[in-house]
């Protein structure tokens, strides 16, 4: 998945300047477009790619899963049943599935590692707004709105993956 989102973030940088250089030259309705899509896009793969390296150097995988922060609410366990969080949790892809791998993790090591990956997906969802200040140069309101909207509700799913998934880990440590 690490190359994929990479190679993603590469690819549509590099299609972004060149619908842009396109569009300098040829200004067509159809160029703006596209380098402003392929702008989009760009961004929120490159986004991703520097908040989880950013929380990674900060916190190492080393949160302490005991903070208040990283406890389910009270509401939670019944809006996971509603959502069938653990019906999708499994269909789900994973940034660097070695981190939650338990032949080569406690699984003290890999709460900690999963209050990190949650805390990367809440940046990122609030961060998947950003692009509605563009709205006063580039327009298309509702496309932002709606792009931000999605991009931040799959961020959200990984969170509630995370906290569905970390009770039970810290029950196996406390055993």
């Amino acid at each position: 998945m690490k190359k994929l989102m990479m190679s993603t973030a590469v690819i549509t940088v590099i299609v972004t300047i060149l619908m842009a250089v396109l569009f300098v030259n040829f200004e067509t309705d159809v160029l703006f477009s596209l380098a402003i899509t392929f702008g989009t896009i760009a961004y929120h793969f490159v986004m991703r790619i520097l908040v989880g390296g950013i929380v990674n150097t900060i916190m190492c995988n080393k949160a302490d899963y005991s903070k208040k922060w990283y406890r389910l609410r009270p509401f939670e366990e019944k809006l996971y049943k509603k959502l069938k969080v653990k019906n999708w949790k499994k269909k789900m892809p994973t940034y660097d599935p070695d981190i939650f791998d338990i032949k080569k993790h406690s699984f003290e090591e890999i709460a900690q590692a999963m209050c990190q990956a949650e805390v990367v997906h809440e940046f990122i969802a609030v961060f998947s707004f950003l692009p509605l200040f563009t709205v006063p140069v580039f327009g298309s309101f509702w496309v932002f709105l709606i792009t931000s909207v999605l991009s931040a509700c799959l961020d959200l799913s990984f969170v509630m993956m995370q906290r569905y998934n970390r009770p039970r880990i810290i029950k196996l440590i406390k055993k």
